[in-house]
């Protein structure tokens, strides 16, 4: 790529430190510690994918009388999952913004507290507008939650590990999808639930999984990275320390020395217009394809998650007590895509794995489209042909959230995070719902044919971009990606810690 211009530089305010935790942590050899990280953050993904799935697969059921809840199967497939989105947009850049500036660990805590307490009120739910509101502010957690959490794993993991645990991380999600979709058959057995008590249980039980999840979480540390830039250098380095001395004892050999150090002037907090500036002016186009990553995956995941049900009932006769065995089998596909793929961004490299993931789950798209127009499917040949299709696009999707945490200095990180993520989301995830659920909602095939080709039109153009502009990323440090804006420019750091652009 052709080197962009440097940020400006940013005043110091606390001091002045030089440092190798960004090198000791990229050199550590995957542990205990690091499965730690994994388990207590990466798990809620799998907590999303199970409510977000149920309430998919519920629509139905909700729409039916006696369900306890006056509401249309377009309402919860539509306008619930717009505002769902809308939370999670607003969320990601109120919680964003704080977690850049007091820490990973505190936002991550609050953020799934929230999602929790909106979780447990939508089961309490008795009116259309009760239901609306709680989804709203479940997403609103959910957000912070992306924002939080990616940069803290990113900032943890060593590099030459970076891209599969993101992608695996983020792709869990659907292992939770594979739960609800699972779950969603019995709690809508009315052989075993009543109609109006099944849906909320459902929730219930996530709330349940999510305070196992918050007790694990709290043994999490805060970032070393986050802890050097804001005045915190002590104690980045005995948290970093005291990792080191459990690691050596886990493998029963020292460390090999790291590649070297880095020195930045420490600061409280960045403000607002420096980190637009930075990512904006500075980085127009990783800007421009984080857009168009998150633009393309977010219409296409939004429309199908909260959708495919539907899809099922109308156009195939499924009972809705029955959609779940086959978004259980394209929630599979999802998951095996990072997982199988996961690697390949990190060995292969990342612009050949975007690009190629994004065009090739487009492209077979198109072709599903065609199938579908052509009336040559069923219930079970669509599902097997969407399990294809999106065994690609996760990992594409898992890619858009590792290339907008690992692209942009450490000070912006979480806020990027939650800009393009909002962005996108809101431009294909707000609108995807609700476009896609008056489609499928009018029983006429080439409306349908349609969502899916806008779905595939976003994911091959994003692929485009993605070839010419995607960042080689791969085993390399995040201060190497990126520069800090509070590196001191008259140091000289040994690692290469200088932005290469």
């Amino acid at each position: 790529m052709t080197a962009e211009p440097s940020p400006d530089p940013v005043p110091a305010s606390t001091g002045t430190v030089t440092t190798a935790v960004p090198a000791r942590l990229d050199r550590l050899p995957w542990s205990r510690w690091h499965w730690m990280i994994v388990i207590g953050l990466g798990t809620v993904w799998i907590l999303d994918g199970l409510e977000v799935t149920i309430v998919g697969n519920m629509a139905g059921r909700l729409a039916e009388e006696g369900s306890g809840l006056p509401i249309t199967s377009a309402q919860v497939t539509g306008v619930a999952a717009a505002l769902y989105v809308a939370g999670a947009c607003s969320g990601a850049l109120f919680f964003g913004w704080l977690t850049d500036r007091y820490g990973r660990k505190k936002l991550f805590m609050i953020t799934l507290a929230v999602y929790l307490a909106a979780t447990a009120l939508t089961a309490l739910s008795f009116e259309t507008w009760w239901f609306f509101l709680f989804r709203f502010l479940t997403g609103f957690g959910i957000g912070g939650e992306y924002a939080a959490i990616n940069s803290a794993i990113d900032e943890l993991i060593p590099s030459t590990y970076r891209g599969r645990v993101d992608l695996i991380i983020n792709g869990s999600y659907w292992l939770g999808a594979i739960g609800g979709a699972l779950l969603s058959i019995v709690m809508l057995d009315t052989d075993i639930f009543p109609i109006n008590v099944g849906w909320r249980l459902s929730f219930a039980l996530g709330v349940v999984l999510g305070l196992v999840i918050l007790l694990v979480r709290r043994h999490v540390p805060e970032s070393p990275r986050w802890q050097f830039i804001h005045g915190r250098g002590e104690e980045a380095d005995e948290l970093v320390s005291s990792v080191e001395r459990e690691i050596e004892r886990e493998h029963g050999k020292p460390l090999p020395p790291p590649a070297g150090e880095i020195t930045i002037h420490q600061r409280k907090s960045i403000g607002f217009g420096l980190i637009a500036r930075t990512v904006f002016h500075s980085y127009p186009r990783r800007a421009v394809l984080g857009l168009s990553l998150f633009i393309g995956q977010a219409f296409l995941y939004n429309a199908i998650t909260f959708g495919f049900g539907a899809i099922l009932t109308t156009f195939f006769d499924v009972p809705t007590g029955s959609t779940g065995y086959y978004f259980a089998v394209i929630a599979a596909g999802n998951f095996l895509g990072p997982l199988l793929l996961g690697k390949l961004f990190d060995t292969v490299g990342r612009r050949i794995m975007i690009s190629s993931t994004y065009i090739l789950s487009g492209v077979l798209l198109f072709v599903t489209a065609w199938l579908f127009d052509q009336g040559s499917l069923t219930a079970t040949t669509l599902t097997a042909c969407w399990c294809v299709v999106l065994f690609f696009a996760s990992a594409g999707a898992s890619s858009a959230y590792l290339t907008v945490s690992e692209v942009f200095p450490m000070e912006t990180r979480a806020m990027a995070i939650a800009f393009f993520y909002a962005i996108g989301t809101a431009a294909g995830g707000i609108s995807g719902p609700l476009i896609f659920a008056s489609l499928t909602e009018s029983g006429v095939v080439s409306d349908t044919v349609l969502a899916f080709q806008i779905g595939a039109g976003l994911m091959c153009a994003a692929g485009i971009v993605a070839a010419f502009l995607a960042v080689k990323a791969e085993r390399r440090s995040l201060e190497d990606i990126a520069e800090p804006l509070s590196v001191a420019r008259g140091a000289s750091p040994s690692d290469g810690s200088r932005a290469s652009r």
